[in-house]
């Protein structure tokens, strides 16, 4: 067995993740224990789908990553991801968690770049559903770390993320990224923690640190720079449309989203930054949510 630890939660295998190619994993690859993992990975060679009873259709989606078609599932006992590239005519590659156990099996059998790409996403669905049971949620961000702590910049693809932080690398003193993608937030101990995590989107980013978060900060681009601090219930706003949408159709995942969000927004502050691609930009995030804080 191949055990990885991402934000402090065991995810086991009984195949080496890293050595089927997933190469993020590495840096969380960790000795495997005695001790119970949090959420078992288990390849298998085919599941039976009509074993899992009903299947009720949460959402249905289309991956530009991987080129590929994805629908998500609630059964009576737990949750199915389905996900088939368009790119060749073999059959859908299946991802099952059972609820109660945290055990994951699924189908798939990576060849390619292109099935690579659908076994990381797939196993990023399973292991989130086991992260809202421990007070933690990915998020759709990418983060930079200044001073020792870390800042989630959070909007839609192209306003600017992946812009802002390179300007913090460029023009803040020792500040680095963590991740460019899907980074973790916890709360533990009442503290609002950020780790970096084997999912960097088309950065590859993979660096298993932890940082207490310093705030949030909600971009859109405009003609001039401005930062306004964020009530905690437009914070809120600000944070639960970068969390995974695939679960927003279930009431039981959603809830949990909702009180963990809730948890970072009390704990953190939030901002809104209208900002040009410009160092007087990253200037002004870096005073005003860690120099001056």
């Amino acid at each position: 067995m191949y055990d990885y630890l991402i934000a402090d939660i065991r995810l086991r295998s009984n195949k080496d993740l890293v050595e089927m190619g997933l190469r993020g994993f590495k840096p969380f690859a960790t000795e495997t224990t005695k001790s119970d993992a949090h959420c078992t990975l288990h390849f298998i060679d085919s599941i039976d789908v009509t074993a899992l009873g009903d299947l009720r259709t949460l959402s249905e989606s289309y991956i530009a990553d991987s080129d590929s078609d994805s629908a998500f599932y609630a059964t009576d006992g737990g949750y199915l991801y389905s996900i088939i590239s368009r790119n060749d005519n073999q059959q859908p590659a299946l991802f099952y968690i059972d609820s109660a156990t945290n055990d994951v099996i699924t189908d798939i059998k990576p060849s390619d770049n292109i099935s690579l790409a659908i076994l990381r996403f797939g196993i990023w669905v399973m292991f989130g559903t086991v992260l809202l049971k421990h007070n933690a949620v990915a998020i759709h961000s990418s983060v930079i770390v200044a001073d020792g702590r870390g800042v989630l910049f959070l909007g839609e693809s192209g306003t600017g993320k992946s812009t802002h932080t390179r300007l913090w690398r460029e023009n803040i003193e020792g500040a680095r990224l963590l991740n460019d993608d899907s980074p973790i937030v916890r709360i533990v101990d009442g503290e609002v923690r950020v780790y970096g995590s084997p999912w960097s989107g088309k950065t590859p980013c993979y660096k298993n640190e932890v940082y207490p978060m310093a705030g949030l900060c909600r971009l859109s681009q405009a003609p001039h720079n401005r930062i306004t601090r964020l009530s905690n219930l437009r914070a809120i706003g600000a944070l639960l449309p970068s969390c995974p949408p695939i679960f927003a159709h279930d009431t039981t995942l959603q809830d949990m989203i909702c009180t963990t969000v809730g948890e970072i927004v009390r704990g953190t502050n939030g901002y809104h930054l209208e900002c040009l691609p410009n160092k007087e930009a990253s200037e002004l995030s870096y005073n005003t949510i860690i120099a001056n804080e």
